[in-house]
């Protein structure tokens, strides 16, 4: 098993933790984009949490803000803070680690959870970025089902428009939310011919749990110029708890102890 494989599946069983712990939170899509923010955080991007404010740090922006959960996990591991407070207090009464991301959590560059927001705010990072000729990258992740938001069409032309090869969005493509599948609440199954209609750069990641698949995306889109370039990645909702995969029902889901306890001897048997 390859080392990121490994650290994706030590996430999965924090956020198994929290989500237990805290009796709230969208397990399903933190399960699914926890490979991506592995991989970003631990192999691609330049962050360092001992300078969080060092103005050439690059930025990330998780718009799909619902999966706070997967970026809480993700930044104690990095170092940000002690994880453990996280998986203790998330959700919990006057804790900083609540069901969104917001910058009182050491390490957020934004509050967010109203949909159809990062990538437009994204944009503003790296045309900023451009005019006061600065080297970091923006790197945005959101939701399928966040792509019927139009807000994300006009960032797509800005973005376009102003040669921004310097942001790279992901698309966490589960195939599911909240109220059913997204061909059934509003089809993004064209979604590359948008991006590529929009002058964006397009990588189409089969596996997107697949860490190394991942890491050839994201060494791919810095290679780009020109253009901005977005990573739509395949993955499965709920990825890594057999009961949880490709179920609707866990966008959203409470464990008992029984399914907790399954949780986390599937992820265990993985990290044998």
């Amino acid at each position: 098993m390859n080392e990121l494989k490994r650290k994706s599946y030590e996430l999965r069983k924090d956020i198994i933790e929290m989500m237990y712990a805290s009796k709230a939170g969208h397990v399903g899509g933190d399960l699914s984009v926890v490979d991506i923010l592995t991989v970003l955080y631990f192999e691609i991007m330049n962050i360092d949490p001992k300078n969080f404010e060092d103005p050439n740090r690059d930025r990330f922006l998780l718009s799909k803000g619902h999966c706070a959960d997967a970026l809480f996990a993700v930044l104690g591991e990095r170092g940000f803070y002690d994880k453990q407070e996280a998986i203790q207090t998330f959700s919990k009464y006057n804790s900083k680690f609540i069901g969104h991301p917001n910058t009182e959590v050491h390490g957020v560059e934004i509050n967010s959870g109203s949909l159809g927001h990062g990538l437009s705010i994204g944009v503003g990072m790296a045309l900023a970025a451009k005019m006061n000729d600065q080297e970091y990258r923006t790197y945005v992740v959101l939701g399928d089902g966040e792509m019927a938001e139009g807000s994300n069409y006009e960032a797509m032309m800005a973005a376009s428009q102003y040669h921004l090869d310097n942001l790279c969005a992901t698309i966490d493509v589960n195939g599911l939310q909240i109220s059913g599948t997204t061909d059934e609440v509003m089809s993004t199954a064209s979604l590359a011919n948008k991006f590529a209609d929009f002058g964006w750069h397009v990588i189409e990641v089969a596996d997107g749990n697949d860490c190394m698949q991942l890491v050839d995306a994201y060494t791919q889109a810095m290679q780009m110029k020109e253009k901005p370039t977005v990573v739509i990645a395949h993955t499965v909702k709920g990825k890594g708890v057999s009961y949880m995969e490709n179920q609707k029902s866990w966008h959203h889901g409470v464990m008992n102890e029984e399914q907790y306890k399954q949780a986390i001897r599937e992820i265990e048997e993985v990290l044998a």
